[in-house]
């Protein structure tokens, strides 16, 4: 039995994100990390970053003036989900190599399909 989280659909608050839902979000972030966010080398489970997408979160990850580092186990202490009629609204807190945890996030939209997760990235931002 797994002791990660599992996926709750619950509209009225938050859970943890789901465990089965965490290495793809890592690779995600770790994508950025590298400078790929156009996510162009391809993650399993998730759909490519509109070009203009990707230059806006290149624009603010630069212009926080941080370096985005890949996310540690302790990012899930924090990030959550929650149901919203058909998708997970996903929020991913980003880590900085300056910061540790910084005030930045990565949101988007997760749904399930025969019990395998996609993900489409929203953006990222300081909320």
């Amino acid at each position: 039995m797994s002791h990660h989280p599992i996926a709750v659909k619950d509209d009225e608050a938050s859970h943890p994100i789901a465990g089965k839902w965490r290495p793809l979000l890592c690779e995600v972030v770790a994508a950025f990390v590298d400078g790929d966010f156009e996510l162009s080398r391809g993650v399993s489970g998730v759909d490519a970053v509109p070009a203009e997408t990707a230059e806006h979160i290149r624009d603010y990850i630069a212009e926080y003036g941080e370096t985005l580092v890949e996310l540690p186990e302790e990012t899930w202490q924090t990030s959550c989900a929650q149901w919203m009629d058909g998708y997970w609204d996903v929020i991913v807190d980003l880590w900085t190599a300056g910061e540790g945890p910084s005030d930045l996030i990565l949101n988007g939209k997760m749904v399930e399909t025969d019990g395998l997760p996609h993900f489409t990235v929203g953006l990222v931002y300081v909320p």
